[in-house]
């Protein structure tokens, strides 16, 4: 088994409980751990083998840009898209970070990790 993680993809996106977060829109990161069975990939060397990160990249990116009130509904659309997708992942774990939250005091982000 091997794993790919996907650090810091970055998004401007329109998530929020506010009318006006859902309006303006704020920016989020994205981190994603994923396993599968990289036995073949690492042996043929071929990408056709292979779990394509930037297809993972796009699926997440699809995702993000579809607005949710909850972070907690964007991670479990994109953890569901994912093993949807790709039939040969066998876990995901990812993490919604929104960054600069308006909840009237100095924080960086906040996040949720499915």
């Amino acid at each position: 088994m091997a794993t790919i993680r996907l650090e810091n993809m970055q998004f401007y996106a329109h998530h929020g409980c506010f009318e006006e977060e859902r309006k303006v829109g704020t920016y989020f990161s994205v981190d994603l751990d994923f396993t599968y069975d990289a036995g073949i990939a690492a042996e043929s060397d071929n990408i056709d083998d292979a779990v394509n990160y930037a297809e993972v990249y796009n699926v997440v990116k699809e995702q993000m840009m579809i607005p949710s009130h909850l972070i907690e509904n964007v991670a479990l659309r994109i953890k569901k898209a994912l093993l949807e997708r790709f039939t040969s992942i066998s876990n995901a774990t990812v993490t919604v970070y929104k960054l600069n939250p308006p909840i009237g005091g100095d924080i960086e982000k906040v996040s949720v990790t499915l």
